[in-house]
């Protein structure tokens, strides 16, 4: 669409609206009267949150004893959430995205009842959540916590706030205005065919990477895990029963259907500890790594071919309910448990490179292996995928771009705390590769003992009893986050509900809750990645871009499939520990992603004329570029093996060469082999990464430059916008509707139906 700015349609709005209609938003000048109405009761709330949020930093942050107390993680993050949504993601709306609600949205002009549905803000903001939230905010923090839990918890918290949020809101809010857009297809729009191309290549080999360590995180939970085997896999029969519930016995019945599923989850968890304690069970669900990662290859096949509310939506419907509720529910257990935490707020690994659960310096790696929980470029994907076409109402993005990335932050505040909850040496144990620990109770015992950690004593005693505390043959480098997560979550929990004769039941309920977690990631992933597949082919051959053919579908998902799979595969046996080498790799490229990301969101806001507020996007994109080039180079130039893929590479080639048949962690010549096929491949993709990603940077930064001297000279620019077409509908911004918005509800309430367009329904 040719022509001046974003918003510039606006006053030919108010000559097309019905007369016959209530209005569609609600009056400027009320709503800013109503934000700006400071009464003594809101002024002691918003100061309390303030003190209390201050108190709370203060403990974590200056007051460092031996011990630190678990609320003031939940007090510090809450306060922090609030105030940061109350007023900073305002200066955001009011300068830069500029939301207008009696602009209709595309699922109101595009409304296909598909995949264009009005679908009500509170609906979605768990639909969206459920997408965004997979496994990186439960595994990042965890590994993280080798570092100590101080410089996790300023990442996670402040990240979010400045970085993450930020990035979630604006990618949504642009892609909504664009029709519902791809990131690939605004970048293609903002950038040019240079950087188009390069952003959309860069974003379907990072969709890849992510995919592989989602389901990687998944193997090392349930490897020779017999309950948990037979409870995860029962998520999918129920999935399939609830979506066949929703969509033929009772429709739209979605609270029902939820609570259904929660009660057949918990019967699937029970019965799991049962059917492992038989000869039959444990026989028959004891698998190795291998055959659980070929079993979710061939799931994430099938689950990416399969209609959306067979499978997808169900699930979405089941993972918010047990997110949120998981999540709130240990918040409430810290507060009234308040277990004290013996970690340092920074570890001895925090200055050192050789740590044993990742390698690396502090920085820059420990803001690309904390990833998803305080800026993810995956939620890019989603935020231009399939939640834009469902918002009601522009102003509703705030609340689910914004809040919705918040919620995910939490999550891993709280993943933070379970981690560092439990005995550090325990911690070690379990998240240290088995080439390390020998694989043994006594072998990492004498292991993590050795590596000279205050306070830490470990026995054999105690990783055999908390073994069987939580009901599984060994939890000696159990690596991944997910089960370290599930016996602090047993620990918390057993105190507050149960005891101890509680913890298999809490510890196989958390791998559950993470499972479902992931395994939502990995089919969301898996269908966003053939979209992308199918729409670059289609360039080529229009036939792919048709969605509901079947072949190119099948076709595209198998590619995919087969490139997250191979990679798969290499993590599971790789004998470094899968997990501990590709998980920098997941964090560098998905942040890389989440730059690439924010590069559109500054070209498309220069163009829009936020110069004096351009500083919003253009912080978080310079701290992940710089933070996520660094790490790459150290991946790629590093002479230090465990750092440099190359490096390791090299010192493995050698190694075979001279006819060593074991060397370093590899006790055979086919682990050695394997090491050295795993880092060269490793190596090449980070260098592909961050070349694409740095093209995209430099392309951003020049439609800037030509966006600011076109704004001096008083020239317009190209608006790729959808053009502006007048609303017919209205509905509330936030969770809780103000009370200009309640008046104004009840006047639509009034019209009469056949005046109206359909009400919300859920997608």
């Amino acid at each position: 669409m040719p022509g001046g700015r974003a918003g510039t349609a606006d006053e030919d709005l108010e000559l097309t609206h019905d007369p016959s209609l209530p209005p569609t938003a609600v009056d400027d000048a009320v709503r800013e009267a109503e934000e700006r109405k400071w009464t003594p009761t809101k002024i002691a709330i918003w100061s309390a949150i303030a003190l209390l949020g201050g108190v709370a930093w203060f403990m974590l942050a200056i007051i460092r004893g031996e011990t630190v107390n678990a609320i003031w993680f939940v007090f510090a993050s809450v306060c922090t959430y609030l105030i940061a949504y109350r007023f900073y993601s305002k200066v955001i709306e009011r300068y830069i995205t500029k939301p207008n609600d009696r602009r209709a949205t595309p699922a109101e002009y595009k409304a296909d009842g598909k995949d264009y549905v009005r679908t009500d803000r509170n609906v979605l903001f768990g639909h969206h959540f459920a997408a965004i939230a997979g496994a990186g905010p439960l595994v990042g923090p965890v590994i993280a916590a080798q570092m100590g839990y101080l410089p996790g918890t300023i990442w996670i918290i402040l990240g979010v706030v400045l970085a993450g949020a930020v990035q979630d809101y604006l990618v949504l809010f642009f892609s909504m205005r664009r029709g519902g857009r791809s990131l690939g297809q605004m970048a293609r729009e903002e950038l040019g065919v240079i950087g188009g191309t390069a952003a959309l290549i860069a974003t379907l080999l990072i969709m890849v990477i992510i995919v592989a360590i989602l389901a990687l995180v998944v193997v090392n939970a349930l490897g020779e895990s017999p309950w948990g085997v037979f409870s995860v896999g029962m998520t999918i029969p129920i999935a399939l029963f609830m979506g066949v519930y929703l969509r033929f016995i009772r429709p739209g019945r979605v609270l029902e259907v939820s609570l259904i599923g929660f009660v057949l989850l918990m019967a699937a968890i029970i019965g799991g500890g049962i059917v492992a304690e038989t000869e039959w069970g444990a026989a028959f669900f004891h698998l190795d790594k291998v055959t659980i990662a070929w079993g979710i290859i061939v799931y994430g096949f099938i689950a990416a071919i399969l209609p959306v509310w067979l499978l997808l939506a169900p699930r979405d419907y089941l993972s918010t309910f047990m997110k949120i509720g998981v999540i709130v529910m240990l918040a409430l257990a810290i507060i009234v448990v308040r277990p004290e935490i013996n970690v340092p707020a920074f570890s001895e690994f925090a200055s050192r490179e050789n740590g044993p659960v990742f390698p690396g310096a502090l920085f820059p790696f420990l803001f690309v292996t904390i990833a998803c929980g305080a800026l993810s470029g995956f939620h890019a994907l989603i935020s231009s995928g399939t939640t834009p076409k469902l918002v009601e109402k522009e102003r509703q993005t705030r609340l689910i771009g914004y809040g919705g990335m918040l919620m995910e932050s939490f999550v891993a505040i709280m993943a933070l705390v379970a981690a560092i909850s439990i005995d550090r040496g325990l911690y070690f144990a379990m998240n240290s590769p088995a080439a390390l620990t020998g694989g043994t109770v006594e072998t990492a015992a004498t292991w993590v003992n050795s590596l000279g950690l205050s306070g830490v004593n470990l026995t054999p005693e105690i990783l055999s009893q908390t073994a069987a505390n939580v009901g599984e043959e060994s939890i000696v480098s159990r690596t991944g986050g997910a089960p370290t997560l599930a016996v602090g979550l047993a620990h918390i929990m057993q105190q507050f509900i149960g005891g101890t004769a509680m913890m298999a039941f809490w510890y196989h309920f958390a791998i559950m809750f993470e499972a479902l977690f992931i395994l939502t990631a990995v089919d969301a992933g898996t269908r966003v990645a053939r979209f992308m597949l199918q729409d670059s082919i289609g360039n080529f051959v229009p036939k792919f871009k048709e969605h509901s053919w079947r072949p190119g579908a099948w076709l595209c998902t198998a590619i995919m499939v087969a490139a997250w799979g191979a990679v798969l595969l290499m993590g599971v046996t790789d004998p470094l520990g899968g997990i501990n080498t590709l998980f920098p790799l997941f964090g560098i490229a998905n942040q890389l992603l989440a730059a690439i990301a924010l590069s559109v969101c500054l070209a498309i806001a220069a163009k829009r004329g936020s110069f004096k507020y351009i500083w919003i996007v253009a912080l978080p994109l310079a701290f992940a570029a710089v933070v996520t080039i660094t790490a790459s180079a150290y991946k790629i130039f590093s002479p230090v093996p465990a750092v440099g893929y190359f490096a390791n590479n090299a010192a493995f080639s050698k190694a075979l060469a001279e006819g060593k048949t074991e060397f370093g962690t590899a006790k055979t010549v086919a682990a050695m082999e394997a090491v050295v096929r795993n880092t060269m491949i490793q190596g090449w993709l980070s260098v592909i990464f961050v070349v694409l990603s740095i093209i995209v940077i430099i392309t951003a930064l020049i439609a800037t430059v030509k966006a600011f001297r076109n704004e001096g000279g008083g020239i317009a620019h190209t608006d790729h916008e959808d053009p502006a077409l007048p609303s017919r509908v209205y509905a509330p911004s936030g969770f809780i509707p103000t009370p200009s918005e309640r008046e104004l509800v009840a006047e639509w309430n009034k019209v009469p139906a056949e005046q109206r367009l359909e009400k919300p329904v859920h997608h």
